[in-house]
């Protein structure tokens, strides 16, 4: 059959079915068609045919579709290159804009808008060919430089957006995202103000929880200054944005009615969840300012979209997070109806660990993950038999070798959950011994984490300091004599000597409960 079109199209993908369904496709169409599973294979291709537009997957064997983009710059850079994908990515977008690509298609493809692509590529290209050609004119050249500020454009514009759902990511409470919110509102659209309001079933009237000013230097933290900002723009026109669910923007206010005649430009959008009315955000521009375009309203409902997300995730993990919380510390209230020593026993291990902690300048990170390490420590106790772990007399050697493994069970409860990777750690390590000779992994030295090694001195300085069935309380002279002696052996010894500093400071028995230490030794 004679070809309708001269144009030559090479399709390289490592999936079967997509090379047949596009070679068919536009062979029926008259274009004259090449296929390759690889880049490699491409390469040969081209070095045989000469092709007018090129259609290529990234992730293949042998050569990817980046690598190939580049060799075909290299090798002719007038033939246009279309990278389909179903994973895009900024990082992606910034290698291959600068070797000869000049669309993305979002797997997966529909034909129609494949054949539009080659339209309008080809088109491109043609345009291409003669911009070459006539490079020492002065049309060619506005031409490239216009080419050239319309992909530094998209390459800004991806960043906008990449940093946009990128930058929720790293929160961890909802207050603090709501705060990120409005900051990040200013940021992107350029804004002098910005306010957070809740409209949900419950608030059916708009609440300010949020807001951020220029002039504020940020996030404002008065309510009354809060207040002030979110009275700018009046509660109908929030109602309104919510409940038609479309965004706002009145490029020019000063002739409405109701608004403050401070404000020259506003945008509002509305924040759902599930389909549900969460909020409304506003952004506005006083008059000193200029006036916001579709763009920045482009942005802000952007923004929205993925706060919705962030929000949702946020709640979701609070609420699993504090029901894990409940049940781990159900458990440590089995083992203090089991044995009594042990629950006031991780208390004040923890309140100790915490002490020398703070003295060692750790972060509020560290001290809330020795917090729930030092809770938990010993709740591997539950999978002691009680007659071993409520004995009145000193074990036997087997049966000290069945107490030992409660820093693995313990380690194994809390992994299970899949929250608490470095609390685990450190449950399973607070029995290791500075010289290798502890347990369950005999680590030494500086491969038994930081914080366990904290924890492991705060555990021996309870455990002497409290009576036993076994024993009576050691006097706090003889405590610190033995803990010091353990410098190098049990024990990390920058460690010791913070304890002791704390210790001879009054801070260790600070923060003991009343009872639960003796005075300084002479």
């Amino acid at each position: 059959m004679d070809s309708l079109h001269k144009e030559r199209i090479l399709f390289v993908d490592d999936e079967e079915s997509i090379l047949d369904v596009a070679s068919e496709y536009f062979m029926v169409k008259g274009y004259q068609v090449f296929t390759a599973r690889n880049g490699a294979e491409a390469i040969d291709i081209l070095k045989k045919q000469q092709v007018d537009c090129c259609f290529t997957d990234i992730n293949m064997p042998v050569m990817d579709g980046l690598e190939l983009a580049e060799n075909i710059n290299n090798l002719d850079n007038t033939i246009p290159v279309v990278i389909m994908t179903g994973f895009p990515s900024l990082e992606n977008t910034i290698r291959t804009l600068k070797n000869g690509v000049v669309d993305f298609l979002i797997k997966p493809i529909n034909l129609n808008q494949l054949e539009l692509c080659l339209h309008r590529v080809l088109g491109k290209q043609q345009l291409f060919v003669e911009n070459i050609l006539l490079k020492k004119e002065i049309e060619s050249k506005t031409r490239i430089e216009a080419l050239n500020l319309e992909l530094i454009q998209k390459v800004e514009d991806l960043q906008t957006l990449n940093r946009i759902m990128n930058d929720f990511s790293a929160i961890t409470n909802t207050m603090d995202l709501f705060n990120r919110l409005v900051q990040m509102v200013l940021e992107i659209t350029h804004a002098s103000e910005s306010v957070f309001y809740m409209i949900n079933e419950t608030v059916t009237r708009p609440f300010a929880i949020a807001a951020a000013s220029t002039e504020m230097a940020g996030v404002v933290s008065s309510p009354i200054d809060m207040i002030n900002l979110a009275g700018r723009i009046p509660n109908s026109v929030i109602m309104e944005v919510a409940g038609e669910q479309t965004p706002l923007l009145v490029p020019e206010v000063t002739s409405i009615h109701g608004f403050s005649r401070d404000i020259k430009s506003l945008m509002i959008a509305p924040l759902r969840i599930r389909q549900k009315n969460f909020g409304v955000l506003s952004s506005v521009n006083l008059q000193d300012a200029r006036q916001f375009t579709e763009k920045e309203l482009y942005y802000l409902s952007f923004i929205t979209y993925h706060a919705a997300y962030a929000i949702e995730n946020l709640a979701l993990y609070e609420n699993i997070y504090q029901n894990l919380f409940s049940t781990i510390y159900a458990f440590v209230k089995a083992i203090g109806a089991k044995d009594s020593y042990t629950e006031h026993h991780s208390n004040r291990v923890t309140a100790v660990a915490k002490v020398i902690a703070r003295e060692l300048g750790c972060s509020a990170e560290e001290l809330d993950i020795l917090n729930t390490a030092g809770l938990l420590h010993d709740i591997g106790k539950i999978g002691i038999r009680d007659e071993i772990l409520l004995k009145p007399a000193r074990l036997t050697d087997e049966e000290y070798a069945i107490i030992k493994t409660h820093s693995t069970i313990g380690a194994t409860i809390v992994g299970q959950l899949g929250l608490w990777e470095r609390e685990q750690q450190i449950i399973r390590s607070h029995h290791e011994r500075y010289d290798g000779n502890g347990y369950p992994d005999g680590l030494k030295g500086m491969q038994i984490p930081f914080l366990a090694r904290i924890l492991s001195v705060a555990d021996v300085y309870d455990a002497l300091a409290s009576d036993r069935t076994y024993r009576a309380k050691m006097v706090e002279s003889q405590i610190l004599e033995i803990i010091q002696n353990g410098k190098g052996s049990f024990f990390d010894p920058d460690i010791v000597d913070i304890f002791v500093k704390a210790y001879r400071e009054g801070k260790i028995q600070e923060a003991l409960p009343c009872g639960h230490c003796s005075h300084n030794p002479s």
